[in-house]
């Protein structure tokens, strides 16, 4: 089990996944909190049973996989079904990670989560990182990625943490508005300094 975790974070867009498969490269575990929300409400989970108690089989596709759409448009403005939610999965998705982290077997370990500081899961790890580049090119970066438009974007921007906020709570903050060698090489360095930190622990 590594004992030493890294929680790495972002804003929509920020390059967290370029982030995160330069440190896989280098063997380090990755715990990304993303693909465990998707995990815990696969078919025959215990937390997709409860949605379809919830909101009825209507929420569900024609393969019998949670349709994300249909709930972002059921939760998106209705307060109490949005809560509701929340209430169910994130003690799920929270011991689900505590798990996979407890499983990890590289020296030091990461926990990816884009609402690391939002959902209060900085106090897992001993340092944070924050994959930082400025709004303007998290909007274009998405539009293109996703094909998405503007007004969606920002409107997720929005609802996550400022990023003068989470600037100030991040250990460290690594620009990723640059060629991808220099983000490396920063990232690289990083990975020398939280190897050492893990063997003191």
């Amino acid at each position: 089990m590594s004992s030493w975790i890294l929680g790495l974070t972002g804003g929509i867009g920020a390059g967290k996944s370029a982030a995160t498969n330069y440190f896989q490269s280098l063997n380090i575990d990755i715990v990304d909190a993303d693909i465990v929300a998707r995990e815990v409400v696969m078919p025959g989970t215990q937390g997709l049973n409860s949605i379809v108690a919830h909101f009825g089989s209507d929420i569900l596709s024609s393969h019998g996989t949670l349709d994300r759409a249909k709930l972002r448009s059921i939760i998106f403005d209705n307060e109490e079904h949005k809560a509701w939610l929340n209430a169910l999965l994130h003690p799920i998705i929270r011991e689900q990670i505590l798990t996979q982290l407890a499983q990890a077997k590289s020296p030091y370990c990461i926990l990816c989560a884009p609402l690391l500081f939002e959902n209060g899961l900085e106090r897992y790890c001993q340092k944070t990182l924050l994959i930082d580049v400025p709004i303007d090119v998290q909007i274009a970066r998405t539009c293109n990625r996703d094909q998405v438009p503007q007004e969606q974007v920002k409107n997720i921007i929005a609802a996550q943490m400022s990023r003068e906020d989470k600037c100030q709570k991040a250990d460290y903050i690594v620009d990723n508005n640059r060629p991808l060698e220099d983000v490396h090489e920063e990232l690289n360095h990083l990975h020398k300094k939280f190897l050492d930190a893990s063997k003191v622990i």
